[in-house]
C-alpha cells in the first residue's frame, strides 16, 4: 500500500473534521462509501487508524467510527473550596463541568482495601504497608471517559467517613471529608504529561498520539496530617488547569 494514498485520504478526512462537516459524535463514511469514490480498502483502514491515533475519531463497536469530542474542562484549583461544604451534590469534577456546560459525572469502578504501596505510603505519610483503601473512579462527560483516577486514603479515615464502602459519594469525597468532621485545608498538585499506555488509551478513548496529563494531588488538614492521595490521568486535549491568584512571592517579604 503507497505511502502517500493513504495519508493523502487521513489528511482529507481530518480536514473535513477540523472544518465541521463532520462534528463531534457524528459518524464517518464506512468503508463501503469511502470505496465507492475510490479508495481501496487498504487505505481507507490505515488512514482510519492514523486518525484514532490524532485522537480525531474513535472506534466503537456496533457504531462505527465516530468523530471524537475534543471540547475542554477548564478546571480551576479553586474547585476544591467550592465543594467544602456538606449539603450539596456535586463534586469538585461534576462542579468544574457545569460551569463550562458540560454534563460531567463521577463513576466508581472499585473500592479495596490493600497495604499501602511504597509510593503512596511516603505521600499520605504513613508506614510502608500500611492498611489503605483505594478508591478507582472514572470522571466521564456525556459518557465519555476522560479521566481515570485513583485515590487512596488510611484505612481509619476511610472507615470514618464512609470512604470504604462501594459507590458514587454524593457532593465528592472533600465534601463527605467534611460532613465527618474532618477539615481539609491545602491541596498540593504535581502536574506532568506524557503519551499514554496501551492500557490507559484504551481506557480513556484516546489513540496512541494524544499526550496525557498526569495529575497527583495530596490533600492535608489543617494540622498537616494527610487525608487523601490522588491520581488522575485525563486526555491532555480536553483538560485545561488553572491556578489563579497564586503569590509570586511563594510567602518570602
Amino acid at each position: 500500500m503507497p505511502l502517500q494514498q493513504w495519508r493523502e485520504l487521513a489528511d482529507r478526512l481530518a480536514e473535513r473534521i477540523e472544518s465541521g462537516e463532520f462534528p463531534p459524535g457524528s459518524k464517518m463514511p464506512t468503508t463501503v462509501e469511502l470505496m465507492a469514490e475510490g479508495e481501496s480498502k487498504p487505505s481507507i483502514e490505515r488512514a482510519y487508524r492514523e486518525l484514532v491515533d490524532r485522537g480525531l475519531v474513535v472506534r466503537k463497536p456496533r457504531v462505527g467510527t465516530v468523530v471524537r469530542s475534543r471540547s475542554r474542562v477548564r478546571i480551576p484549583l479553586s474547585r476544591y473550596g467550592l465543594v467544602l461544604q456538606p449539603g450539596g451534590d456535586k463534586g469538585p469534577w461534576e462542579t468544574a463541568t457545569a460551569a463550562v456546560g458540560l454534563g460531567g459525572s463521577i463513576a466508581a469502578v472499585s473500592v479495596e482495601r490493600l497495604p499501602a504501596p511504597d509510593t503512596i505510603a511516603v505521600l499520605l505519610g504513613l508506614e510502608p504497608g500500611a492498611p489503605v483503601v483505594r478508591r478507582s473512579r472514572h470522571a466521564l462527560i456525556d459518557g465519555d471517559v476522560v479521566q481515570v483516577q485513583e485515590a487512596f486514603y488510611p484505612a481509619e479515615l476511610a472507615d470514618a467517613t464512609g470512604l470504604g464502602e462501594p459507590g458514587r459519594i454524593a457532593g465528592g469525597v472533600l465534601r463527605a471529608m467534611t460532613a465527618s468532621g474532618l477539615a481539609p485545608e491545602t491541596a498540593s498538585e504535581t502536574v506532568t504529561a506524557r503519551l499514554p499506555t496501551k492500557a490507559e488509551a484504551s481506557e480513556l478513548g484516546i489513540g496512541a498520539r494524544v499526550p496525557v496529563l498526569c495529575i497527583e494531588r495530596v490533600v492535608h488538614d489543617r494540622d498537616g496530617r494527610a487525608l487523601e492521595a490522588l491520581r488522575t490521568v485525563g486526555a491532555a486535549d480536553r483538560l485545561e488547569l488553572h491556578y489563579g491568584n497564586l503569590p509570586m512571592t511563594g510567602g518570602i517579604p
